[in-house]
């Protein structure tokens, strides 16, 4: 993947799709467009609530797929290993339910509503994403 060819008009194309699907989700359905809280609840859904997290799931899956269909150059090469990327997934997981919440929930939706422990959590991710990036290209070497 080329990353120095930012292009702001699709930032802020996607930025404000996004937006504009959190903020519907919350004004219909009374929900946070939270990832792991999405898929959380529809291992464990109350009653009459998997059928909309299915669909939501699906809908980010069917999105990568018809992606990498329509533009294969936005996926570059993956250098991770299937028990490194298992790994990190179990990472993520552990993270977002010590965190009691994942990036979408805390940075997308938490900070629109000016929730002030959403802002410690973004914080807290954003640091860490920047300390583990700096970590694996400048101490351990060798990982894009």
């Amino acid at each position: 993947m080329d990353t120095t060819s930012f292009t702001p008009w699709s930032a802020l194309l996607g930025g404000a799709l996004i937006g504009a699907s959190a903020s519907m989700l919350l004004l219909l359905n009374g929900e946070v467009a939270g990832i792991s809280g999405i898929v959380g609840r529809l291992v464990r859904p109350d009653e009459g609530d998997a059928s909309w997290r299915a669909a939501f799931v699906a809908g980010l899956v069917l999105g990568g797929v018809l992606l990498s269909v329509l533009h294969p150059a936005s996926f570059g090469p993956s250098a991770a290993t299937l028990p490194r990327t298992v790994v990190a997934g179990l990472l993520v997981g552990f993270g977002t339910r010590l965190g009691n919440g994942c990036t979408s929930g805390h940075g997308v939706c938490g900070l629109a509503r000016l929730s002030g422990r959403s802002v410690v959590a973004t914080m807290t991710f954003m640091a860490t994403g920047a300390l583990a990036t700096f970590v694996m290209r400048h101490v351990i070497g060798g990982a894009r």
